[in-house]
């Protein structure tokens, strides 16, 4: 297959994935969710926080449906910054349990079905190459790549500004489609901007990862 080709369709899968959520969770009744959570009233975005924190601690509850409800419950400065305090604090713990407890910790946490994932990442030896690393952590597999990286010799001074930088860069698009999606009008508008920003998103953590390999190829070849 045409390397070319399978880039536009990697990137066409992307959007169509996106396109997908927006049109499943404008089907999906989000009021009962709100409810509960406007009763925490000036509280609300603690409880987004935990949930979102929670989905990420334990990778097999889905996470990205929180940026997303987030969005369409909290004003956008306010839903980024729960979101990617989420984001970094979560994270941050999964990769100290990662490497204070182990693989054993791990495996407790995403399961022993999704190990063969954390391993995977593992693989790709993004210990010594920040681009790499900041690559995967803008990828929806983010929360993998957290343990994945407390696994290997990832060091903290590596590990935390490559964390900030993805957070940052990939929570924004996720709460701009929520913040949008349920709105009719112009709110179409503002959410094909949304799956636009995550297009560039997905093109930035493309670019990044192939820098970060072509940047470990020069040092081996040395």
């Amino acid at each position: 297959m045409n390397k070319t080709f399978r880039k536009v369709l990697k990137f066409g899968l992307i959007v169509g994935a996106v396109v997908g959520s927006i049109v499943l969770l404008q089907q999906l009744n989000v009021e009962p969710v709100k409810a509960q959570i406007r009763r925490l009233g000036p509280w609300a975005p603690l409880g987004i926080f935990a949930l979102r924190s929670v989905s990420i601690v334990v990778p097999i509850i889905p996470s990205t449906i929180w940026a997303i409800f987030a969005g369409s419950f909290l004003s956008y400065p306010l839903a980024v910054a729960t979101v990617v305090s989420a984001d970094i604090i979560s994270c941050t713990f999964g990769f100290y349990l990662a490497k204070q407890y182990g693989r054993g910790m791990v495996e407790k946490l995403v399961g022993a079905r999704f190990m063969g994932k954390v391993d995977e990442i593992s693989k790709k030896h993004l210990e010594n190459n920040f681009f790499l690393l900041s690559g995967a952590l803008m990828t929806g597999a983010f929360d993998f790549v957290s343990y994945s990286a407390g696994l290997t010799t990832t060091k903290w001074s590596m590990f935390v500004p490559a964390l900030v930088l993805g957070a940052l860069v990939s929570d924004a698009p996720m709460v701009a489609i929520g913040a949008n999606i349920f709105q009719k009008g112009s709110g179409y508008l503002f959410a094909g901007l949304a799956i636009l920003s995550a297009f560039c998103l997905a093109i930035l953590a493309g670019w990044l990862q192939k820098r970060g390999a072509a940047s470990a190829a020069n040092q081996t070849n040395k």
